[in-house]
């Protein structure tokens, strides 16, 4: 296995801009592991499938053909789903979806495969403390709701997806119970973490705060 960078924290956090900046400097493969359970929830959509329908969400991800390449493309059964995975519909179930036990077991093997031949920047809910409880580095990165439910309204408008900022903010807040509340895979902070608000900072800036923790860890 290689070595493996292990960012966790809230929707809207930057986790995704700076995982990626972060693995382009240091040479890694980044690996975004919500992207994982958005496709789930995607598949589950396009089936016609109903959240109650647990077992049919279960047997989605059994079967699920998932590929994150190099350039941030997301590919589901052979599919560029980059953009689709990102829409209001599957943003408002994809908590749900991966609140599922047996989803969870699923997609963590599948994480744990794409680090088995590259070192890697992985970001999402329980990466530190359930997928790679033995990360080489531990973050937990936050901000505020409300500058997350700014960014995250940026973002969408950039993309094209219609929510309104109220909407954003909503669905953040919901998000952010339903993951601090799962029985598997809740997120968490630890005291193995390195803490950054990133409320007040730029990307760069907090990118150059991991990049001075593994510098550091790295001359010991």
């Amino acid at each position: 296995m290689g070595k493996v960078i292990a960012i966790d924290g809230p929707a809207g956090s930057g986790k995704g801009t700076v995982s990626k900046l972060l693995a382009e400097k240091l040479g890694f493969v980044n690996i975004d592991t919500g992207a994982t359970y958005r496709c789930v929830a995607l598949q589950a959509i396009k089936n016609n499938v109903s959240l109650d329908d647990v077992d049919s969400i279960i047997d989605i991800a059994s079967k699920i053909d998932i590929k994150l390449n190099v350039d941030g493309k997301v590919y589901l059964n052979n599919e560029d789903v980059t953009d689709k995975i990102r829409s209001k519909e599957v943003t408002k179930i994809v908590s749900q979806v991966s609140s599922i036990e047996k989803v969870r077991e699923y997609m963590v093997d599948i994480q744990r495969k794409m680090s088995k031949t590259n070192d890697v920047v992985m970001e999402g809910r329980d990466i530190t403390t359930v997928v790679f409880p033995n990360a080489d580095y531990k973050f937990y990165l936050d901000a505020s709701i409300d500058v997350r439910a700014k960014r995250r309204f940026k973002e969408n408008q950039e993309k094209g997806i219609d929510m309104t900022y109220d909407e954003i903010y909503e669905n953040i807040a919901l998000r952010d119970n339903n993951d601090m509340h799962k029985k598997v895979g809740a997120l968490k902070r630890t005291e193995e973490q390195v803490y950054i608000d990133s409320s007040d900072l730029t990307i760069d800036e907090v990118v150059n705060k991991m990049l001075e923790v593994i510098k550091n860890e790295f001359k010991r």
